[in-house]
């Protein structure tokens, strides 16, 4: 049987924060949105999370002064910047237009779902971070054998 202890610490702290987010939106809106489970945005950032139980993971398995730390390292740091920032900014701009869109749209017109910008894209500082300990916490005890 084939077991890679570093992708599983990984599609573990992915899952893991999606699993969060089903939750944690359930409880605050009471009510159940699947799209949670695979979506993107949203407290815990399951980008952060994946990457930074990787990282933890292939320090422990690699060692922590390996290439393939120091790159995971690397790789880590852009996609946190990127979900903290880039991608923040996206969905900011995302829901600005549609706001436009609906406000240039006559009475009559209606904006359906699908031709609307997705606005829930990146995250706040803080889902980054709170990804970010979920992952490592997941590499840190992920077994190795």
């Amino acid at each position: 049987m084939i077991y890679n202890p570093i992708l599983c610490a990984g599609v573990l702290g992915w899952a893991s924060a999606q699993v969060i987010k089903f939750i944690l939106f359930f409880i605050q809106n009471t009510k159940l949105n699947i799209e949670r489970l695979y979506g993107s945005g949203g407290m815990p950032s399951s980008h952060s999370s994946l990457v930074c139980a990787t990282l933890v993971s292939t320090g422990r398995m690699d060692g922590w002064n390996s290439s393939a730390f120091a790159i995971m390292f690397v790789v880590s740091a852009i996609v946190m910047y990127d979900a903290a920032n880039v991608r923040l900014e996206a969905g900011k701009h995302a829901k600005q237009l549609n706001e436009i869109m609906l406000k240039l749209l006559s009475q009559d017109e209606q904006m359906d779902k699908k031709s609307q910008f997705k606005e829930l894209l990146g995250h706040t500082p803080l889902q980054v971070v709170c990804g970010a300990v979920l992952g490592v916490l997941i590499g840190a005890f992920m077994p190795l054998v």
